[in-house]
């Protein structure tokens, strides 16, 4: 049997009502003052929108022909919305890594060195983290400064291509990335030889001495090697430490006795009374360890 209502609910829900539409009627007599008011199935101004759900291999293959059509940035989004959309899948590796593609064929090379690394942390051991590792040092190679600027990328470049070669010895991008290493160094040691020689014309030749012995030490398979025992040559001789200048030039003859380099240290050590002589308690020739007769 059901019971009746309770007398002093229904009227407390009549006077609720009541107050409900009393508001209301307030609320559009003052909107209709403004001329702003607008009744919510009118007019459509707050559209909802509703994204079609879109399979991840559609979502795909619209950004491959993104990219093939020429517009990577808009890609590197497709991609990215991939992995969002897709997370702990395939499809959300297999985006990041076309993320970090796209926006390195962008030129959008921060955010490539950024997706790249976090692939390479994410899935080191698929079969496309060399690759990825290999997309992170070349957007660092892409933006090596010139020899008078800061050469922080230069070095993140290198470090990343000598990645490359230790970790996946037999991936396809080891000659590459053992060219590119040879070219960072390169660039690395003609920074040193810069501010050496900078050190070098204002006679501070211990200053200058750090920088070509950095370039030795670090970079001697270098074309700046050569330049490097010359400069240590002069360098030792304006301090008055013969033997250091001496073995200098005479490791410098051992290893290019051609050179001009050699030559002019040679030279140099003539006007001074001097000639090449290799001292075994060097640094220098400890390092070449190279014994050059007197």
């Amino acid at each position: 049997m059901s019971s009746a209502p309770n007398p002093r609910v229904a009227v407390l829900a009549w006077g609720a009502r009541a107050l409900l539409l009393a508001g209301a009627a307030a609320g559009l007599a003052s909107c209709s003052a403004i001329g702003d008011f607008q009744w919510p199935w009118e007019g459509e101004k707050y559209k909802m929108v509703v994204e079609p759900d879109v399979p991840a291999s559609k979502a795909y293959d619209q950004g491959l022909a993104q990219l093939a059509n020429g517009a990577p940035a808009d890609a590197a989004k497709k991609f990215k919305d991939l992995g969002d959309k897709f997370p702990d899948s395939d499809w959300a590796r297999k985006g990041l890594l076309m993320t970090t593609y796209s926006q390195y064929v962008a030129g959008d090379y921060d955010s490539a060195e950024q997706s790249a690394e976090r692939y390479a942390k994410l899935y080191p051991k698929s079969p496309e983290a060399a690759y990825a590792v290999y997309l992170e040092a070349s957007s660092y190679y892409k933006q090596i400064p010139d020899i008078s600027r800061d050469q922080e990328r230069t070095a993140k470049a290198l470090a990343a291509f000598q990645r490359v070669v230790s970790e996946y010895p037999s991936s396809e991008y080891v000659e590459d990335s053992k060219f590119k290493i040879q070219v960072t160094m390169d660039q690395l040691a003609g920074k040193e030889m810069s501010v050496g020689r900078f050190y070098l014309t204002r006679r501070n030749y211990t200053a200058a001495i750090n920088r070509f012995r950095n370039v030795l030490t670090s970079y001697q398979q270098t074309r700046h090697t050569e330049e490097a025992l010359y400069r240590l040559t002069e360098a030792y001789l304006g301090l008055g430490i013969a033997d250091e200048a001496q073995t200098a030039a005479a490791v410098l003859g051992h290893n290019a006795p051609d050179s001009q380099w050699y030559k002019d240290a040679y030279t140099l050590l003539k006007s001074g009374g001097l000639s090449p002589e290799e001292h075994k308690e060097s640094w220098i020739s400890k390092l070449y360890h190279s014994v050059v007769p007197s």
